[in-house]
């Protein structure tokens, strides 16, 4: 996979992308990640990149012709744009899971009050936002959505099975994890996990993840009964 993040910030992706998996991610030629400067393609001698809003209004808006042209400096045929922006979809694993099936996305970190519509009605694809709220500009949404793809390309996680069984997987949180020791501070790991029956410890693990969501995200509940009816709820 190809991952073309676009910005006016380029020195805050140093270090969250040179560390940890989307390091060594990078260095085994899984991913490759650039980081592009849109103000490079700014045409005012000052590169400027913004101007006051048509009509009124507070604040600046990012001018369309950097972006175009930094766009069209990378795009192809089999590439995706997405928009990161407070009134994009809301991310979830599942697309999380679609975009993990790309070849090449260009991700624009939006900045200032907005950015021209004609950016959104011409060259994006898509518009994601990573929760409802709001942020100076889209660098660490464009990290959140860049670690949480990568993540799921193959081969990029030490095993295999792990994404299989992660929160949000099948709309449930994560069961609760032990390790040695056994007993900690009078603390006894559950004797189910200690059994060696791994059909007793799948359906104990199923219960303890549905009894966390239940508690904690109930939404997420919802979402599965639409799809398909559990009895363990």
């Amino acid at each position: 996979m190809k991952i073309d993040i676009l910005t006016l910030f380029p020195n805050s992706f140093t270090g969250p992308l040179d560390e940890s998996m989307i390091r060594i991610a990078r260095e085994k030629k899984l991913v490759e990640i650039n980081i592009i400067n849109i103000r490079d393609f700014s045409r005012d001698k000052h590169k400027k990149v913004d101007d006051r809003p048509f009509g009124g209004g507070p604040g600046m808006v990012m001018k369309p012709e950097p972006i175009f042209e930094c766009v069209e400096s990378v795009l192809t045929e089999k590439s995706r744009v997405i928009l990161m922006t407070p009134q994009g979809r809301l991310l979830h694993q599942e697309i999380v899971k679609e975009l993990a099936q790309e070849n090449h996305l260009i991700i624009i970190c939006g900045s200032y009050e907005e950015v021209d519509q004609r950016v959104r009605d011409a060259i994006v694809d898509d518009e994601i936002s990573i929760g409802d709220y709001v942020l100076t500009n889209g660098a660490l949404p464009a990290m959140v959505l860049t670690d949480s793809v990568v993540r799921l390309i193959p081969g990029v996680l030490g095993d295999a099975e792990s994404a299989r069984f992660e929160s949000f997987t099948e709309n449930l949180l994560d069961y609760p994890h032990y390790t040695r020791p056994e007993v900690f501070r009078g603390m006894k790991v559950p004797d189910v996990l200690l059994s060696g029956n791994h059909k007793m410890i799948d359906e104990w693990r199923r219960q303890k993840a549905l009894e966390k969501t239940k508690q904690v995200r109930p939404d997420l509940l919802d979402k599965k009964l639409n799809r398909k009816s559990d009895s363990n709820i």
